[in-house]
Protein backbone atom coordinates (compact mmCIF):
# COMPACT_ATOMS: atom_id res chain seq x y z
CA UNK A 1 0.00 0.00 0.00
CA UNK A 2 1.11 3.50 -0.55
CA UNK A 3 2.10 5.83 2.69
CA UNK A 4 3.36 9.32 3.55
CA UNK A 5 5.76 8.92 6.46
CA UNK A 6 8.47 10.66 7.97
CA UNK A 7 11.95 9.33 9.03
CA UNK A 8 13.44 12.33 10.49
CA UNK A 9 11.75 15.75 11.81
CA UNK A 10 11.47 18.67 9.99
CA UNK A 11 9.29 20.52 7.71
CA UNK A 12 6.88 19.54 4.86
CA UNK A 13 9.55 18.00 2.82
CA UNK A 14 10.17 15.49 5.04
CA UNK A 15 6.87 13.68 4.26
CA UNK A 16 8.05 10.78 2.07
CA UNK A 17 5.30 8.63 -0.42
CA UNK A 18 6.51 4.95 0.76
CA UNK A 19 5.40 1.55 -0.57
CA UNK A 20 4.50 -1.16 2.69
CA UNK A 21 2.97 -4.46 3.55
CA UNK A 22 -0.71 -3.65 4.25
CA UNK A 23 -1.20 -3.79 8.30
CA UNK A 24 -3.09 -6.81 9.88
CA UNK A 25 -5.61 -5.85 12.45
CA UNK A 26 -4.96 -7.60 15.78
CA UNK A 27 -7.75 -8.72 18.75
CA UNK A 28 -10.63 -5.91 18.73
CA UNK A 29 -9.36 -4.36 15.81
CA UNK A 30 -10.46 -3.68 12.13
CA UNK A 31 -8.63 -3.22 9.05
CA UNK A 32 -10.51 -0.02 6.98
CA UNK A 33 -9.79 0.52 3.37
CA UNK A 34 -9.23 4.21 3.34
CA UNK A 35 -11.32 6.54 1.72
CA UNK A 36 -10.96 9.82 3.54
CA UNK A 37 -8.15 11.35 5.75
CA UNK A 38 -8.40 14.55 7.88
CA UNK A 39 -5.67 17.46 7.81
CA UNK A 40 -4.75 18.46 11.28
CA UNK A 41 -2.08 20.88 13.52
CA UNK A 42 -1.37 18.00 14.96
CA UNK A 43 -0.12 16.09 11.89
CA UNK A 44 2.14 19.21 11.40
CA UNK A 45 3.63 19.07 14.87
CA UNK A 46 4.40 15.48 15.12
CA UNK A 47 6.35 15.57 12.26
CA UNK A 48 8.15 18.59 13.34
CA UNK A 49 8.39 16.56 16.35
CA UNK A 50 6.96 19.39 18.75
CA UNK A 51 3.51 17.22 19.52
CA UNK A 52 2.39 17.12 23.53
CA UNK A 53 3.47 13.31 23.16
CA UNK A 54 6.96 12.19 22.02
CA UNK A 55 6.76 10.96 17.76
CA UNK A 56 8.67 7.76 17.34
CA UNK A 57 10.32 7.47 13.81
CA UNK A 58 9.79 6.24 11.42
CA UNK A 59 6.31 7.83 12.00
CA UNK A 60 3.71 8.00 9.91
CA UNK A 61 1.00 10.47 10.62
CA UNK A 62 -3.22 10.86 10.50
CA UNK A 63 -5.51 10.55 13.08
CA UNK A 64 -8.91 10.88 11.37
CA UNK A 65 -9.90 8.27 8.87
CA UNK A 66 -13.24 7.31 6.75
CA UNK A 67 -13.04 4.19 5.21
CA UNK A 68 -14.77 0.57 4.27
CA UNK A 69 -13.95 -2.25 6.87
CA UNK A 70 -11.80 -4.63 4.81
CA UNK A 71 -11.12 -7.20 7.31
CA UNK A 72 -12.48 -8.09 11.01
CA UNK A 73 -9.86 -9.04 13.42
CA UNK A 74 -10.61 -11.79 16.46
CA UNK A 75 -13.48 -10.80 18.95
CA UNK A 76 -14.91 -7.95 16.74
CA UNK A 77 -19.01 -8.37 16.45
CA UNK A 78 -20.03 -4.84 16.34
CA UNK A 79 -19.02 -4.13 13.14
CA UNK A 80 -19.32 -6.14 9.20
CA UNK A 81 -16.58 -6.22 6.21
CA UNK A 82 -18.39 -3.69 3.99
CA UNK A 83 -19.31 -0.81 6.63
CA UNK A 84 -18.60 2.77 5.89
CA UNK A 85 -16.96 4.15 9.09
CA UNK A 86 -15.49 6.86 10.68
CA UNK A 87 -12.91 7.08 13.67
CA UNK A 88 -9.92 8.95 15.13
CA UNK A 89 -6.59 6.67 15.40
CA UNK A 90 -3.47 6.90 17.02
CA UNK A 91 -1.17 7.20 13.87
CA UNK A 92 -1.05 5.50 10.54
CA UNK A 93 -3.80 7.39 8.52
CA UNK A 94 -2.04 8.83 5.96
CA UNK A 95 -2.37 5.61 3.60
CA UNK A 96 -4.87 3.29 1.86
CA UNK A 97 -5.04 1.11 4.84
CA UNK A 98 -5.28 1.78 8.43
CA UNK A 99 -5.84 -0.24 11.86
CA UNK A 100 -8.49 0.52 13.95
CA UNK A 101 -10.06 -0.29 16.88
CA UNK A 102 -13.47 -1.59 16.74
CA UNK A 103 -14.99 0.29 19.61
CA UNK A 104 -13.87 3.41 18.13
CA UNK A 105 -15.56 2.91 15.11
CA UNK A 106 -19.08 4.77 14.33
CA UNK A 107 -20.88 4.21 11.47
CA UNK A 108 -20.82 6.88 8.66
CA UNK A 109 -25.25 7.71 7.97
CA UNK A 110 -26.96 7.58 4.83
CA UNK A 111 -25.76 10.43 2.54
CA UNK A 112 -22.82 11.53 4.20
CA UNK A 113 -19.76 11.57 1.89
CA UNK A 114 -16.59 10.11 3.88
CA UNK A 115 -14.98 13.55 3.46
CA UNK A 116 -17.40 15.49 5.55
CA UNK A 117 -17.45 12.45 7.88
CA UNK A 118 -13.87 12.84 8.31
CA UNK A 119 -14.01 16.30 9.16
CA UNK A 120 -15.64 15.51 12.37
CA UNK A 121 -13.77 13.50 14.25
CA UNK A 122 -11.03 15.76 15.82
CA UNK A 123 -12.39 19.02 15.35
CA UNK A 124 -16.32 18.21 15.77
CA UNK A 125 -15.05 16.38 19.11
CA UNK A 126 -13.20 19.22 20.21
CA UNK A 127 -15.89 21.88 19.86
CA UNK A 128 -18.53 19.96 21.44
CA UNK A 129 -16.72 18.68 24.65
CA UNK A 130 -14.89 22.12 25.05
CA UNK A 131 -18.40 23.65 25.06
CA UNK A 132 -20.48 20.98 26.45
CA UNK A 133 -17.79 18.98 28.73
CA UNK A 134 -15.34 21.71 29.61
CA UNK A 135 -16.63 24.45 29.64
CA UNK A 136 -20.41 23.14 30.81
CA UNK A 137 -22.30 25.55 28.76
CA UNK A 138 -25.65 26.55 30.16
CA UNK A 139 -28.82 28.11 28.29
CA UNK A 140 -28.49 31.55 27.62
CA UNK A 141 -24.50 31.90 28.80
CA UNK A 142 -22.64 34.09 26.40
CA UNK A 143 -19.64 32.31 24.50
CA UNK A 144 -16.47 34.14 23.19
CA UNK A 145 -15.25 31.61 20.06
CA UNK A 146 -11.34 32.69 19.09
CA UNK A 147 -10.42 32.02 15.49
CA UNK A 148 -14.18 31.55 14.63
CA UNK A 149 -13.50 30.84 10.51
CA UNK A 150 -11.16 27.95 11.67
CA UNK A 151 -11.95 24.03 12.15
CA UNK A 152 -12.69 23.58 15.26
CA UNK A 153 -14.25 27.66 15.82
CA UNK A 154 -16.42 27.53 12.68
CA UNK A 155 -18.12 24.16 14.69
CA UNK A 156 -18.11 25.67 18.38
CA UNK A 157 -19.66 28.80 17.14
CA UNK A 158 -22.63 26.24 15.57
CA UNK A 159 -22.71 23.99 18.77
CA UNK A 160 -22.93 26.68 21.03
CA UNK A 161 -26.10 27.98 19.42
CA UNK A 162 -27.19 24.37 18.98
CA UNK A 163 -26.61 23.80 22.80
CA UNK A 164 -28.78 27.01 23.83
CA UNK A 165 -25.83 29.60 24.17
CA UNK A 166 -27.59 33.24 24.60
CA UNK A 167 -25.39 35.12 22.78
CA UNK A 168 -21.97 34.00 20.78
CA UNK A 169 -19.12 36.10 20.16
CA UNK A 170 -16.65 35.08 17.65
CA UNK A 171 -13.07 36.68 16.74
CA UNK A 172 -11.08 36.48 13.50
CA UNK A 173 -8.42 38.11 11.97
CA UNK A 174 -9.90 39.39 8.30
CA UNK A 175 -13.15 40.28 7.41
CA UNK A 176 -13.66 37.73 5.42
CA UNK A 177 -13.49 35.26 8.35
CA UNK A 178 -15.08 37.45 10.12
CA UNK A 179 -18.23 37.58 8.07
CA UNK A 180 -18.06 33.80 7.55
CA UNK A 181 -18.20 33.15 11.46
CA UNK A 182 -21.46 35.48 11.34
CA UNK A 183 -22.93 33.47 8.41
CA UNK A 184 -22.67 30.42 10.67
CA UNK A 185 -24.38 32.27 13.62
CA UNK A 186 -22.12 34.52 15.45
CA UNK A 187 -24.41 37.84 17.21
CA UNK A 188 -20.74 39.34 17.52
CA UNK A 189 -17.92 39.45 15.15
CA UNK A 190 -14.67 41.17 16.47
CA UNK A 191 -10.91 41.50 14.65
CA UNK A 192 -8.47 40.30 17.49
CA UNK A 193 -5.78 42.01 15.06
CA UNK A 194 -6.77 45.46 16.27
CA UNK A 195 -5.37 46.72 20.06
CA UNK A 196 -8.94 47.66 21.63
CA UNK A 197 -10.47 43.68 21.02
CA UNK A 198 -11.28 42.87 24.35
CA UNK A 199 -13.15 46.31 24.85
CA UNK A 200 -15.08 45.48 21.70
CA UNK A 201 -15.75 41.81 23.27
CA UNK A 202 -16.83 43.51 26.37
CA UNK A 203 -19.21 45.97 24.64
CA UNK A 204 -20.78 43.65 22.45
CA UNK A 205 -21.34 41.69 25.54
CA UNK A 206 -23.21 44.78 26.82
CA UNK A 207 -21.10 46.06 29.12
CA UNK A 208 -20.85 42.24 30.63
CA UNK A 209 -18.18 40.14 30.87
CA UNK A 210 -18.65 36.82 29.01
CA UNK A 211 -19.08 33.22 30.63
CA UNK A 212 -17.51 30.97 28.17
CA UNK A 213 -14.14 31.72 26.28
CA UNK A 214 -13.05 28.83 23.88
CA UNK A 215 -8.84 29.69 23.94
CA UNK A 216 -5.90 28.37 21.49
CA UNK A 217 -3.45 30.71 21.30
CA UNK A 218 -1.56 31.36 23.95
CA UNK A 219 0.30 34.45 25.16
CA UNK A 220 -1.16 37.54 25.63
CA UNK A 221 -4.26 36.51 23.72
CA UNK A 222 -5.17 34.40 26.75
CA UNK A 223 -4.15 37.27 28.89
CA UNK A 224 -6.69 39.42 27.75
CA UNK A 225 -9.67 36.80 27.61
CA UNK A 226 -8.74 36.41 30.46
CA UNK A 227 -9.57 40.11 30.96
CA UNK A 228 -13.24 39.78 29.01
CA UNK A 229 -14.64 36.45 31.86
CA UNK A 230 -17.47 37.49 33.77
CA UNK A 231 -17.64 35.85 37.88
CA UNK A 232 -17.69 32.06 37.59
CA UNK A 233 -16.61 32.61 33.75
CA UNK A 234 -14.78 29.65 32.28
CA UNK A 235 -11.86 29.52 30.09
CA UNK A 236 -11.11 26.35 28.02
CA UNK A 237 -7.81 25.65 26.79
CA UNK A 238 -7.17 23.74 23.64
CA UNK A 239 -3.89 24.78 21.69
CA UNK A 240 -1.44 27.49 21.57
CA UNK A 241 -1.35 28.39 18.27
CA UNK A 242 1.13 31.21 18.75
CA UNK A 243 3.99 28.98 19.71
CA UNK A 244 3.97 31.17 23.25
CA UNK A 245 2.43 29.46 26.14
CA UNK A 246 0.95 31.78 28.68
CA UNK A 247 2.29 32.65 32.17
CA UNK A 248 -0.35 32.26 34.35
CA UNK A 249 -0.68 33.38 38.15
CA UNK A 250 -3.99 31.58 39.85
CA UNK A 251 -4.46 33.80 42.63
CA UNK A 252 -5.77 36.19 40.04
CA UNK A 253 -8.54 34.06 39.58
CA UNK A 254 -9.66 34.28 42.74
CA UNK A 255 -11.44 37.40 42.77
CA UNK A 256 -13.81 36.33 40.12
CA UNK A 257 -14.08 32.52 40.83
CA UNK A 258 -12.60 31.83 37.16
CA UNK A 259 -11.82 28.80 35.92
CA UNK A 260 -9.40 27.97 33.47
CA UNK A 261 -9.63 24.60 32.14
CA UNK A 262 -7.08 22.17 29.82
CA UNK A 263 -8.42 20.12 26.68
CA UNK A 264 -6.47 16.94 25.44
CA UNK A 265 -9.25 15.34 22.85
CA UNK A 266 -7.24 11.67 23.79
CA UNK A 267 -8.36 11.75 26.80
CA UNK A 268 -12.25 11.93 25.44
CA UNK A 269 -11.10 8.41 23.61
CA UNK A 270 -10.25 6.50 26.62
CA UNK A 271 -13.72 6.88 27.42
CA UNK A 272 -15.24 4.97 24.56
CA UNK A 273 -18.70 5.77 25.29
CA UNK A 274 -18.78 9.61 25.69
CA UNK A 275 -17.07 9.36 22.34
CA UNK A 276 -19.18 7.62 20.26
CA UNK A 277 -22.25 9.19 22.00
CA UNK A 278 -21.01 12.31 20.77
CA UNK A 279 -19.58 11.79 17.19
CA UNK A 280 -22.85 10.21 16.72
CA UNK A 281 -24.76 13.27 17.95
CA UNK A 282 -22.30 14.89 15.56
CA UNK A 283 -23.17 13.21 12.47
CA UNK A 284 -26.75 13.20 13.17
CA UNK A 285 -26.56 17.33 13.09
CA UNK A 286 -24.45 17.21 9.88
CA UNK A 287 -27.05 14.43 8.26
CA UNK A 288 -29.94 16.74 8.87
CA UNK A 289 -28.18 19.61 7.58
CA UNK A 290 -28.05 21.48 10.92
CA UNK A 291 -24.51 21.45 11.45
CA UNK A 292 -22.75 23.12 8.07
CA UNK A 293 -18.62 21.68 7.67
CA UNK A 294 -16.92 23.98 5.64
CA UNK A 295 -13.80 21.40 3.23
CA UNK A 296 -11.42 24.30 2.14
CA UNK A 297 -10.05 21.24 -0.29
CA UNK A 298 -9.59 17.04 -1.10
CA UNK A 299 -6.24 16.72 -2.29
CA UNK A 300 -4.50 13.31 -3.29
CA UNK A 301 -2.57 11.39 -0.73
CA UNK A 302 0.66 12.36 -2.93
CA UNK A 303 -0.01 16.39 -2.10
CA UNK A 304 0.81 16.25 1.77
CA UNK A 305 3.54 17.93 1.80
CA UNK A 306 1.94 20.85 0.19
CA UNK A 307 -1.35 20.56 2.02
CA UNK A 308 0.51 20.73 5.08
CA UNK A 309 2.92 24.34 3.70
CA UNK A 310 -1.68 25.61 3.35
CA UNK A 311 -2.36 24.37 6.78
CA UNK A 312 0.73 26.37 8.08
CA UNK A 313 0.54 29.83 6.65
CA UNK A 314 -3.24 30.31 7.88
CA UNK A 315 -4.82 31.17 4.60
CA UNK A 316 -7.15 28.41 4.00
CA UNK A 317 -9.97 28.18 5.47
CA UNK A 318 -12.05 25.43 6.53
CA UNK A 319 -11.15 21.25 6.25
CA UNK A 320 -8.72 19.85 4.30
CA UNK A 321 -9.01 16.48 3.52
CA UNK A 322 -6.64 13.68 1.57
CA UNK A 323 -7.76 11.21 -0.54
CA UNK A 324 -5.44 7.92 -1.58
Amino acid sequence: MKVVQFENYGGPEVLEIKDLNNPSPSIGEVLLKVEAIGVNYADTARREGAYVVPTPLPFIPGAEVAGVVEEIGEGVSNVQKGDRVVTLIEKGGYAEYAVANAQTLIPIPEGVTPETAVALPLQGLTAYHILKTMGRLEEGETVLVHAAAGGVGSLAVQLAKTFGAGKVIATASTEEKLELAKSLGADAIVNYTEDNWREKVIEANDGKGVDVALEMAGGEIFHETVKCMRSFGRVVVYGVASGNPAQMYPSGLMNRNLSVVGFFLPQIMKKPKLFSSSLQELLALVQKDELKLTIGGVYPLAEAANVHELLQSRKTKGKLVLVP
